[in-house]
């Protein structure tokens, strides 16, 4: 994996951990960050070595949202110009939501603006007790909008209405209310809901989480509906079950063992 300027990427057997590394800036985003991110995320999903990937931020915070300096460069951008702009930030939190490995968002101190569509477009979302929330785009006069398909996915629309509206601070405690935030850490043990979650993802087949995805999306999506939608997902699970991993995993059950993907987490913050 080659070197970048924003970010680090460290890996532990089969999971890489993935550092947002602006720890001075509190891991704002700028236009280096966005295009490095959006490529490390292509590089670990199309890696065969990587099977869960940890999406977490150096020094205080995971992410305060939009880099000071990055906003003064974007607010003279032209219309096409900002549109060029927006839609990077756009394709990096689909990079992330299509990825086909999972995703465990690891959350702590500041989760501002774009933060939030980094955190929404993960599969899992793990948040420190402490971590506070905000959508404080309506406060600088923009809308959170290339953030908002991911975060209304995961809240619903009453939910996005109240945050994004009132750009108010909420807690982590909130945040799990409102199914922005799966689990809650606590200082005396920050990783031990981490590791929990890497054991439960490293237990799945390769193939069957990434088709699993594929398929939350799929039928979330609404595409398909009626005998289309009975076919598709037949067809799907007829798949799994012939493929190589499918006859593995039924094979190692009947067996009383582990199957041949099993691998213990070794993660270490």
């Amino acid at each position: 994996m080659k070197t970048f300027e924003t970010i680090t990427i460290t890996q532990q057997k089969a999971v890489a951990v993935l550092s947002l590394n602006r720890p001075e800036k509190h891991n704002a985003l700028n236009s280096t960050m966005i295009s490095e991110l959006t490529e490390a995320f292509i590089v670990l999903g199309s890696s065969t070595e990587i099977r869960v990937i940890v999406l977490r931020g150096n020094g205080p915070s995971f992410c305060a949202g939009a880099d000071l300096n990055y906003m003064r460069e974007i607010a003279a951008f032209g219309q096409d110009e900002n549109k060029a702009d927006a839609l990077r930030l756009a394709r990096l939190f689909d990079t992330i939501y299509n990825c086909p490995k999972p995703v465990v968002a690891q959350l702590h101190g500041a989760v501002i603006g774009g933060a939030n569509g980094l955190a929404a477009a993960a599969d899992i979302v793990i948040a420190d007790e402490n971590t506070y929330f905000a959508f404080s785009e309506v406060r600088l006069g923009i809308t959170p909008a290339t953030i908002s398909p991911f975060v209304i996915r995961r809240c619903g629309q009453a939910i996005a209405r109240e945050l994004m509206l009132t750009g108010r601070r909420f807690s982590a405690a909130e945040a799990k209310q409102y199914m922005l935030v799966n689990h809650i850490e606590t200082a005396e043990n920050p990783d031990a809901v981490l590791n929990a979650s890497l054991q439960q993802l490293l237990a799945g087949g390769p193939g069957a989480l990434a088709d699993c995805k594929e398929l939350i999306s799929a039928v979330a999506a609404g595409s398909a509906t009626g005998d289309e939608l009975l076919d598709y997902t037949s067809e799907r699970i007829a798949a799994g079950r012939a493929s190589a991993e499918g006859q593995e995993g039924m094979k190692a059950f009947f067996d009383k063992r582990k199957p041949n993907w099993f691998q213990q987490p070794s993660h270490e913050n």
